[in-house]
């Protein structure tokens, strides 16, 4: 089977739509329509990969069909054909969604490059989709996004125990995505239902986070003129989260250990006892047990968090995952800003992946959001880059080849190591078909499957 795009022409001059017809036709499906209202009439029956449209047709023209397409899923590429007179309808076009135009009469060689590199972008595209989908079908977990061996761990572990009521201690740098594990835990265990409720511990001073977890009777304190309810009063039947648990007050400590041995406690300045069930997530950029040792933190309460440890690594122990995390920020920050971005150059990515990331996936997001923000191109390049990447101190750190390319070999291997090299199954998990990965390996020179 045959397994040439599909390319639907959209013009109400038949000449016209038979030109390119004939051009396109050695290397494309075909298929035609007089205006906007014939071409969705066929796609409701048919499905294309490009609409080649021109802009001004009786009837509907490209700009109405370019917002109908745009509600379709899957969405074809829309490339609009315009007289120069138009050429500032057509950008405007560009800024709703439209891939791109061309002046008429249609250069074939430049309309040729068009449609092969938005073909391989639609395609990058949707391979994006599929890995997002198979990550989220496989574990639960649709923000954490990660495909190197040490997140493959931690999505093991998050597996494990999101179903039971162990507390669960998150360590990691500062960045690293702490929060996320701890609302996938939430997500993936029976309280999903229930609330999740996040309080990062370091904001607080000890006093107002007392009062933050536990809540306080009318009269307690200066300033407080009514009962309000604490975080673990809220938390009741789902998930509270403290991040940063190594900030806390030692006085504190004592109440939460409470909590977690007897599940009840009483509001500051009260005399009720409040009894709570509650699943107790916590998150720590620092070395608890160093702090146990120099008396900072109750041995006693540590303990009590460290049921079950969940280690998270830092972005520059997972190289792999850069370009993935990349692609997703790049594609989110473009749509939330209304830039139309296609992707990241291979000289740009090669950096990134350089780079050693001090704040982990956190400064990554901004960086990319940054590089968004001030692009004027359809694809982030090296001149993008803040000046921290791609300065003097690029030059200590060369890397052979591409990153994307080391990225999807790595891919690769891993894949075919967690299902002890059975290509078929290897194949599905990566979203390609079996003749694809035998073209991949001996691409990549892996023609023996990797050892363990």
């Amino acid at each position: 089977m045959s397994q040439r795009p599909t390319i639907l022409i959209v013009d109400d001059e038949k000449n016209t739509r038979d030109g390119l017809a004939r051009a396109l036709r050695k290397d494309y499906h075909i298929a035609e329509a007089e205006n906007g209202l014939r071409a969705l009439e066929w796609l409701e029956t048919h499905s294309a990969d490009v609409v080649l449209s021109d802009l001004r047709m009786p009837g509907m023209d490209g700009m109405a069909l370019l917002s109908r397409l745009l509600a379709r899923e899957p969405r074809p590429v829309l490339i609009l054909l315009t007289a120069y007179g138009d050429i500032e309808t057509a950008v405007e076009a560009m800024k709703r969604g439209a891939y791109d135009f061309l002046a008429k009469p249609v250069n074939l060689d430049r309309l040729e490059l068009l449609l092969k590199r938005a073909l391989a972008e639609r395609q990058l595209g949707a391979e994006n989709k599929r890995l997002k989908a198979q990550i989220d079908a496989k574990y639960g977990f649709e923000n954490i996004i990660g495909a190197s061996a040490p997140m493959q761990e931690v999505f093991d572990v998050i597996r494990q125990v999101a179903p039971t009521r162990a507390t669960v201690l998150i360590q990691g740098e500062s960045g690293t995505g702490k929060e996320l594990v701890a609302r996938a835990l939430h997500q993936c265990s029976p309280r999903v239902h229930g609330p999740f409720v996040p309080v990062h511990c370091a904001a607080l001073a000890p006093t107002l986070l007392e009062s933050e977890l536990f809540g306080h009777e009318k009269g307690a304190f200066t300033g407080a003129t009514e009962r309000r309810r604490g975080r673990f009063e809220l938390a009741d039947g789902g998930t509270l989260f403290l991040d940063e648990i190594g900030e806390i007050d030692p006085a504190l400590q004592v109440k939460i250990l409470r909590v977690l041995e007897e599940r009840r406690f009483e509001r500051v300045g009260g005399t009720e006892t409040i009894e709570v069930d509650v699943r107790l997530v916590t998150a720590t950029n620092r070395d608890l047990r160093q702090q146990v040792a120099e008396g900072k933190f109750r041995e006693d309460l540590f303990y009590r968090l460290f049921v079950v440890n969940v280690t998270l690594p830092p972005l520059r122990e997972r190289e792999g995952d850069i370009v993935l995390l990349a692609r997703h920020y790049l594609q989110e920050l473009a749509a939330e800003n209304g830039k139309t971005i296609t992707g990241i150059t291979p000289e740009a990515m090669d950096a990134l992946t350089a780079y050693s990331w001090p704040g982990n996936v956190r400064e990554l997001r901004n960086v990319i959001e940054r590089m968004v923000v001030l692009s004027n191109g359809e694809k982030l390049t090296v001149r993008d880059l803040p000046a921290a990447l791609r300065g003097p101190a690029r030059a200590a750190t060369p890397r052979s080849g591409s990153a994307l390319r080391d990225a999807e070999r790595q891919m690769i291997i891993d894949a075919l190591r967690r299902h002890k090299n059975n290509r078929t199954r290897a194949a599905q998990e990566l979203g390609i078909h079996r003749r694809t990965l035998h073209r991949k390996l001996n691409e990549y020179g892996l023609r023996e499957s990797p050892k363990e």
